[in-house]
């Protein structure tokens, strides 16, 4: 399952954060480099990019571009409901592969649907086929001379009734962890990070970074919608803030952005369609 780069960035271009396999940029214009840089985003639901329908549902891959300069090209290829395996199984990480370049940075970011052992589509076991599947894209990423950035899954909104956090991914942040050290690929631990965070805000708080709505309130939940899982705009702002504030490797980080802790929600946008199942 073959593409070329060319038609792949030409998928969805967009503004602030509209597109995969799209592509997103920043929003206003500036003057064209030497070369532009890309970064690839491989991933599940919590980093995909949403459609008009779906808003204010927002994916961390869908904002990063806010925190990025104007040089920086994203195309976040995450898909709803893929883990590792059908991700790879699937061609999506082929057409990642053929669309590499030397010098792009490739975001791989799974877990939350290799937990799914019962789906033989889906499932992994942390310690042998998780690791298995993500070596194909460390791999992949080096033998197109780009540069691959582990990044553990996003930690889901989970409290105890006492409103203690508490953490719902098993040994796979562990697995993934593992695998970086052995490998040498640098980490972003956004399961410890996001963690810390909801830790921080509580269990009232974090209803406004996920897809919490109340009945009435968005034309498209109108009976309301109790999300623990996926993210509005303003959670997707801010999980994006943390991948690439960590992502020390990541190019083209703006530093006057990850500072500005008033960005608006308004500053996403939504296409018309969700671009990775286009």
């Amino acid at each position: 399952m073959t593409i070329d780069r060319r038609t792949l960035l030409r998928a969805s271009l967009g503004g602030a954060t509209a597109g995969v396999l799209g592509v997103t940029t920043a929003a206003h214009a500036a003057p064209r480099p030497r070369r532009r840089s890309t970064i690839f985003v491989a991933g599940d639901s919590t980093a995909a990019t949403y459609a008009l329908a779906d808003a204010p549902r927002a994916g961390w891959g869908q904002a990063l571009p806010v925190f990025l300069h104007h040089e920086i090209t994203v195309v976040n290829a995450a898909l709803s409901g893929a883990s590792s395996k059908s991700f790879a199984d699937l061609g999506r990480l082929d057409l990642i592969r053929d669309a590499l370049r030397p010098g792009d940075t490739l975001l791989v970011s799974f877990g939350h649907n290799d937990e799914k052992v019962e789906d033989p589509a889906r499932g992994t076991d942390p310690w042998t086929t998780f690791q298995d599947y993500l070596r194909r894209y460390l791999d992949g990423a080096r033998a197109a001379r780009a540069h691959p950035i582990l990044v553990t899954p996003v930690e889901r909104r989970r409290f105890t009734t006492a409103g203690v956090p508490y953490l719902s991914h098993g040994e796979y942040p562990d697995a993934m962890r593992a695998l970086a050290t052995e490998t040498g690929t640098p980490l972003i631990d956004l399961t410890a990070l996001s963690f810390a965070l909801w830790g921080e805000l509580g269990p009232e708080a974090t209803k406004d970074h996920f897809l919490w709505r109340d009945a009435g309130e968005s034309p498209n939940y109108p009976a309301g919608v109790a999300d623990n899982t996926h993210f509005q705009a303003h959670g997707a702002i801010e999980v994006a803030r943390l991948v690439v504030g960590a992502g020390c490797t990541i190019p083209g980080r703006d530093r006057r952005a990850l500072r500005d802790a008033s960005i608006p929600d308004e500053v996403l946008t939504w296409p018309a369609t969700r671009p990775a199942e286009s």
